[in-house]
Order: C-alpha cells, then sequence, then structure tokens
C-alpha cells in the first residue's frame, strides 16, 4: 500500500510538473513585452530596461524557466549577491521561510510558494487568489452538490423504469445537458431567469393542457375497456402526466419556432398562456457587493442560485446516466436476485445493496467533476458577473498577466492533482485490486 501511495503522489507531481512547463513555455512564446504594460506607454527605454530586468524579462528564456521553478518550488537555492535574479530577497519570500546555508554564497531555502507578483496591480498573486478562490469554491460546490443529489436521484428512477417514456426523455435531456456550451447556457438562463422571469413568467398552458388530457385519456380507458390490463396507480398517474408535459412542451416549441421564423398563422391554443410570479432574481451580480447607503459588506445569498444551475448542468447530465448504467449493472447481479428471493421489498434492495455498490463510479466522476468546475466556471462567472477566480483569470489573459495566469492555472491543478491522488489511495483501501 506504501509503495503504491508513493507512486500516485509521484505521477501527480509530474502531471503538475508538465501543467507548469506547458503553460510556462505557451504563454512566453507569445509576442509583446509585458514591460511595456507595466512601465505604460510613455515609459523610457531606461525604464523599460529597468522593469525587464526586475521582472526576469532581460534572462534567456530556459533561465526565466528555472527562475520560476525556483520561486515555485518549496525548497529553492537562493544566493546573496544583490544583482542576481536569485538574489535571496527576504521582502519576497516574507516571513515565514527558513535558511540553511550550503556554501559561502549560496543557501537552501524552504517557504511557500512563491507566485510572484502581478504585473497589472503589482499585488502578490497568491493573496489574488486566496480572495478569489472561495468565492469559486462556493460556486463550484453548490453545483456540485445539486448536480449529485439530483443526479442519483433521476438516475436511479430511470433505471428501475428502464425503456420508459420517462427513461428516454431523461436520455435526451442529459445529451442535452451535455452538448451545451457553458457560456451559450450562461447567457440562457441569466436572460430567462434574472429578466424575463425576474417579475412575472407566463408559462404557456398547451403543455399542461395535454399533461391533464394524458390522464384523463388513461382514467377514462380504465372504465372503457375494463378486461385490459391498466393499473391506475401514483406511477401510473405520474407517467402519463409526465408523458403529457413532456410531448406538450415539445410541440409548443416546434410551434414557436415556427412561428418566429416562418411566419405560422397564429392559433388560439397555443397562445394561452398561465401567469407566475417572479424569480426576483437578478441577471447578475456577485456574492458580496456593498451596501450604497451604509458602505458595509453585504451578502447576496440569491446571487448564487442562477450560475450554480448554469454550473451544474452538464456534471448533472453526466451522474444521471452514470447512475443509471451502474444501476443496471448492479441489478442484474446474483446478490440482488437473492435479495428479492428471500422477499425483501424493492425500496430495501434499491436503497440498502443496489445504489451503494452502484455509486463508485459516481463518487470518480463527482471529484472529477469538483476540480474541473474550479477552471471551468470562467465563462459563467464573466457573465454573471461572478468575484471569482474564473473571472479575475478573463481579465488576467485579457492584460497578458502572465503571473497571474501561471498562479491561478497552477492552484487549480492543484486542487485537481489532490482529489485525484485521494479519490485513487482510497479505491486502493476499499479494493486491493486496484493497486496491482
Amino acid at each position: 500500500m506504501f509503495k503504491y501511495v508513493i507512486r500516485k503522489i509521484l505521477y501527480g507531481f509530474l502531471v503538475l510538473f508538465g501543467v507548469i512547463t506547458t503553460i510556462f513555455f505557451l504563454f512566453n512564446a507569445k509576442p509583446g513585452n509585458p514591460a511595456l504594460m507595466v512601465g505604460g506607454q510613455h515609459a523610457t527605454e531606461e525604464i523599460i530596461k529597468n522593469i525587464e530586468k526586475d521582472l526576469g524579462l532581460d534572462l534567456p528564456l530556459y533561465q526565466r524557466y528555472f527562475l520560476y521553478l525556483n520561486d515555485l518550488s518549496p525548497i529553492s537555492l537562493d544566493n546573496h549577491n544583490p544583482e542576481s535574479h536569485f538574489y535571496l530577497d527576504t521582502a519576497k519570500y516574507g516571513d515565514k521561510h527558513k535558511v540553511i546555508s550550503l556554501t559561502s554564497n549560496t543557501d537552501i531555502v524552504v517557504k511557500s510558494p512563491y507566485l510572484r507578483r502581478s504585473y497589472s496591480s503589482r499585488r502578490d498573486v497568491w493573496e489574488i487568489v486566496k480572495e478569489k478562490l472561495p468565492d469559486t469554491a462556493l460556486l463550484a460546490f453548490s453545483a456540485v452538490g445539486i448536480a449529485t443529489i439530483l443526479g442519483i436521484i433521476m438516475g436511479v428512477i430511470s433505471a428501475i423504469n428502464k425503456g420508459s417514456f420517462y427513461d428516454t426523455s431523461t436520455f435526451i435531456v442529459a445529451v442535452a445537458g451535455m452538448s451545451a456550451p457553458s457560456f451559450f447556457v450562461a447567457y440562457i438562463v441569466s436572460t430567462v431567469g434574472g429578466l424575463a422571469w425576474a417579475e412575472q413568467v407566463d408559462l404557456p398552458a398547451f403543455p399542461f393542457i395535454l399533461m391533464f388530457l394524458f390522464i384523463l385519456v388513461g382514467v377514462i380507458q380504465k372504465y372503457v375497456y375494463p378486461n385490459k390490463a391498466i393499473d391506475i396507480s401514483t406511477k401510473t398517474i405520474l407517467e402519463w402526466g409526465f408523458k403529457g408535459l413532456f410531448i406538450g412542451a415539445g410541440v409548443w416549441v416546434v410551434y414557436i419556432t415556427g412561428y418566429s421564423i416562418f411566419n405560422f398563422n397564429d392559433i388560439d391554443l397555443f397562445s394561452y398562456s398561465i401567469p407566475l410570479p417572479g424569480t426576483g432574481l437578478n441577471p447578475d451580480g456577485p456574492l458580496v457587493d456593498f451596501d450604497d447607503w451604509t458602505g458595509e459588506e453585504v451578502y447576496f445569498w440569491k446571487n448564487l442560485i442562477l450560475p450554480t444551475l448554469t454550473l451544474g448542468i452538464r456534471p448533472l447530465a453526466i451522474v444521471t446516466q452514470l447512475t443509471r448504467s451502474s444501476m443496471l449493472d448492479v441489478m442484474s447481479q446474483d446478490y440482488i436476485r437473492t435479495a428479492r428471493a428471500k422477499g425483501l421489498s424493492e425500496y430495501k434492495i434499491i436503497t440498502k445493496h443496489a445504489l451503494k455498490n452502484a455509486l463508485n463510479p459516481v463518487v470518480t466522476a463527482i471529484s472529477g467533476w469538483f476540480a474541473s468546475l474550479l477552471a471551468g466556471s470562467v465563462f459563467v462567472e464573466r457573465v454573471f458577473r461572478w468575484n471569482g477566480l474564473g473571472n479575475e483569470l478573463v481579465t488576467a489573459l485579457q492584460n497578458d498577466d502572465l503571473p497571474l495566469i501561471m498562479g491561478a492555472v497552477v492552484v487549480v491543478s492543484s486542487f485537481f492533482v489532490v482529489i485525484t491522488i485521494a479519490v485513487d489511495i482510497i479505491y486502493g483501501i476499499l479494493d486491493p485490486r486496484i493497486r496491482v
């Protein structure tokens, strides 16, 4: 087990090293001089050269790379020469570092990773990341939490009702959720939830009319054809209603599309609507903002709803399909048949036996998605004006702020690697076969 853990940790460091190397050379290969951005358009040539020396831009690319690794590493080699870029600057590393003398001119420094300073704001990159990361982490936790709970429930229901209309429609919705780009969904959710539905929304009445019509036809069939095996139960009525609602919504969307594009004739049945009260949500807004009157920080928790729904759509689709496929595989196992033969209720079989064993791939997907959402929330945060790391990263990309870009990528990659290693280690403990 010890060798397995060490091997996973070494793999994690190799992945992190590859990400850092790729991002560093990719952005340093771009044309342009960051010193011009720091000094401004009116900076003289002498000022530009001094800024280049201060930022290490006067060095060859490979030396700048080793200098960055030296700053980033928790154990670095520094010297006592003030003219050197490897000079031991206590202001750079802060108070929390330990110096071990190696030679008269070289020291080994044990420190926290130094992410350098932002080109545009000249602030410490770690301070910026530490300030923005909590809002992004909260958004990612909320999205993963909703996706996990709803995805498992929908996946279990879909597996139990395999081949039903609900199962087919869930698959269609899941494929659409996995295919939709985040920025596209963000604009739709922001417009519908924060603008069109902010005060009042008129829902089309046709899908609900078709829903009640399907239920009515099913009940009538029971009494018109008494010999026909039609079971009128809560489950059956819900299935009829869901089928009518889903088909009605699809027909209404086709009509609205044709009416808008091809100028279909106006049909009164499709024009009826049901007024509903608005959501009261804003199309955008940060979690923490300042009150205009008092100037104090105020938490606007309702601003979390729309970006959470947007960010959770894709993992919801993934979790739903994984739960469904895993449940179908588990439900065909011998011990499930044995449990049914013992007379256990279907509820106990699903909750105590099947679901527990079907969640292994779901846990893997959830852990990976949480780390991915930390990086994938860039477009969502931008659309909803969320004051998180993703929004800060977009601004850094626009300004060619390499230290801030590198710092954000390093932090997010570290989260991804740590979570992946933790999940692999837990699997290795639960199932020894994985260690082989």
